[in-house]
């Protein structure tokens, strides 16, 4: 998603400009050209040179004695993107207000392409109230803000201002290359992961589902600008903070909790694994080796099945099908079977990895998707936009 794209990226004077290093680093692996734009502030906590290396491109501090006429003309009319990681209350304040003493606050009021903003700061200044008057007015114009995360920082205060993941201001920038706040407003329902059912206290059922198309699915959707709930059972994937996240680790739990949050959301896709069978009856003490066992099982409650029959005439819902032969077929018999608007096809021969292979399917269209899961799971996203996005008159 980053293959030859054009990344200017800005560092301003806070802290975790250290941090931009490694951010710069993972841009090349993935394909963009990057050149760096890095504030004289900037310059006393990270040496450019270290950009420099990375970037392969000469790093960018004043507005005089460059390789180029009018850097904050040229860079901003250069780039397909800009990223300014970290953002200091300073810059952001600056930009908000249309000052341009610098290179950095210069480019800005000539940039034309999308802006990703990264705020990192102390808690206090976060939440200023100047400061967030100025966020406010940014996103109004359209800018993107990344929300900091919560912890430890590095003035010893504990709270929100914590520079992000790297890999999470990735999956931003991909989404913001090409794509708006469309989803904005829209409440998305997903769930996720492994569910397992009890034998006794050590024992459980489960399957080998690792719950991260759901997560790059709420990722993906969240990014894009809807509120969403991840209903997430067993995963093996941090999940992020800024996603409004209930756990529900057995089928009964899942249908249960997707009951509570089903009404009044417009879409919901159902990507957990659920388990289909149960053992009817839990041992409460630990069951002890034998040369022979045998455990009887039960049928749970279809949770997708049961929300299809209280589905509103508003509401989609997407399902999945993992299968391992007759793909397509089996994904459609339940796509009918279930009154379902969508469902993915998965093909078990990749389950657990990174890489997905699936069929999206709608109606009698089809659509083979193969790769990485987030790409994957904002490709899904695109089919289902149409559907949801619809213009206010």
């Amino acid at each position: 998603m980053l293959e030859n794209r054009k990344i200017l990226l800005a560092v301003s004077g806070g802290i975790a400009a250290y941090k931009a290093i490694e951010l710069c680093s993972m841009l090349k692996k993935s394909g963009a050209e990057v050149k760096v734009l890095c504030t004289e502030n900037a310059s006393q906590f990270i040496n450019p040179l270290s950009f420099e290396v990375i970037s392969q491109n000469k790093v960018y501090s004043s507005m005089w004695g460059n390789d180029i006429a009018i850097p904050h003309i040229e860079l901003a009319d250069w780039a397909n993107i800009i990223v300014i990681a970290p953002a200091t209350a300073n810059v952001i304040a600056k930009i908000a207000q249309g000052i341009g003493d610098d290179l950095l606050s210069s480019t800005m009021l000539a940039a034309h392409t999308p802006v990703v903003v990264v705020p990192a700061m102390n808690i206090n200044m976060y939440n200023n109230p100047a400061t967030q008057a100025n966020i406010a007015i940014l996103r109004e114009r359209g800018y993107f803000f990344m929300e900091p995360e919560e912890g430890m920082l590095a003035c010893g205060y504990k709270g929100k201002g914590r520079y992000p993941v790297n890999q999470e201001i990735l999956y931003h920038i991909m989404i913001y290359l090409k794509h708006a706040l469309a989803w904005k407003g829209k409440k998305v329902l997903i769930t996720a992961g492994a569910s397992r059912e009890d034998i006794d206290p050590m024992r459980f059922i489960t399957n080998h589902s690792t719950g991260k198309m759901g997560i790059a699915l709420a990722r993906a959707a969240h990014i894009m600008g809807a509120e969403v709930t991840l209903i997430a059972a067993h995963v093996t994937e941090y999940i992020p903070e800024y996603i409004k996240t209930i756990r529900a680790y057995t089928a009964y739990e899942m249908l249960a909790e997707c009951k509570k949050e089903f009404p009044g959301t417009e879409l919901l896709i159902m990507n957990a694994a659920v388990s289909d069978y149960t053992p009817a009856e839990y041992q409460s003490e630990k069951i002890k080796k034998k040369d022979d066992l045998s455990l009887e099982l039960v049928r749970t409650q279809d949770v997708l099945a049961n929300l299809s029959r209280i589905k509103q005439p508003s509401q989609l819902i997407c399902g999945f099908a993992a299968e391992s032969e007759n793909i397509i077929e089996n994904g459609k018999a339940k796509l009918q079977a279930k009154n379902l608007d969508y469902i993915v096809a998965n093909d078990l021969g990749v389950a657990g990895s990174n890489i997905t292979s699936c069929t999206f399917i709608k109606n009698e269209d089809e659509f083979a998707l193969i790769g990485d899961k987030f790409p994957v799971a904002v490709q899904i996203l695109d089919f289902i936009s149409p559907d949801i996005i619809q213009d206010e008159k």
